[in-house]
């Protein structure tokens, strides 16, 4: 069934870019900069290759991995009752959440995804280009796969411009030589820019331990609580590195692999700052 993910013409549209941007990469800049057969040339193709495959196995790992689902016959600890957006949540369970769409309830941090009509644990968003949510089981997968293609994106640029710098453009009859090389260096310089700006925000929201719903949430409940003489902050937020292990893992050595998850857990509870 996940491999009827593949079968979308975003998804293949970031296959395609991945092939045009690695071939230009190595066989045309590296190779007209420094050549394939030289030292250099072997080894700026090497690292690239190496950053392509992490990207490529990133990617897949994203379109593969289920978000994660809230389980059918799932129903709420009624202990807790629920509370204002400006307050902290006194545990786990303390708002009774029900999707109006599928008619149950949902787990803390749950939202319904009306693309996939299911409610996704821990859901950041739905990303058209690996046609999958972003959820509790890929979100990891995601931010490295960001991380990643912001490192190739950059190393491309860099490999365009040192070959745009040694080149001698005084030559006549040139100019779509000129072109192809403009249209590329912008090309990788406005992904670069894009994926710069995109992991930027996701370091921001790991930081804070938030999704991009709840950070756009925060933003209405730290108003609403302004409004009624309240100071509001992030009920999950706990501390840096605890909001960052939590997405990560404890292991640093683990961090930057995708499948790395023996650190999940179910996905319906999650420790908040009243909780420690």
């Amino acid at each position: 069934m996940e491999w009827k993910r593949f079968l979308s013409i975003p998804v293949f549209s970031v296959f395609l870019l991945m092939g045009f941007v690695y071939f230009i990469t190595v066989f045309i800049f590296i190779e007209d900069w420094v050549g394939l057969q030289s030292s250099a040339g072997i080894l700026n193709a090497m690292i690239f290759t190496f950053m392509a495959s992490l990207c490529l196995f990133s990617f897949v790992v994203c379109v593969l991995t289920e978000p994660g689902y809230v389980p059918s016959p799932y129903v709420p600890d009624v202990e807790g009752a629920a509370v204002p957006l400006h307050q902290e949540p006194h545990n786990n369970s303390s708002q009774l959440r029900q999707c109006d769409k599928c008619c149950t309830y949902k787990p803390p941090r749950a939202h319904h995804c009306r693309i996939c009509r299911r409610c996704v644990l821990r859901m950041d968003h739905h990303c058209l280009w690996i046609n999958n949510c972003v959820g509790y089981w890929n979100y990891k997968a995601f931010v490295i796969l960001v991380l990643y293609a912001t490192i190739a994106s950059i190393y491309s640029s860099v490999m365009i411009i040192s070959c745009a710098l040694q080149k001698n453009w005084n030559f006549s009859g040139r100019v779509p030589m000129k072109i192809f090389f403009a249209i590329s260096g912008a090309m990788m310089l406005g992904l670069s820019i894009t994926f710069g700006t995109l992991l930027g925000f996701h370091i921001y929201l790991i930081s804070c331990n938030m999704t991009t719903i709840e950070n756009y949430e925060g933003i209405r409940a730290a108003w609403l609580a302004r409004k009624s003489g309240h100071s509001y902050r992030h009920p999950f937020n706990l501390s840096v590195y605890k909001n960052i292990t939590s997405v990560l893992g404890p292991n640093i050595l683990k961090w930057l692999c995708p499948t790395a998850l023996s650190h999940l857990k179910d996905g319906m509870s999650y420790p908040t700052a009243h909780d420690s």
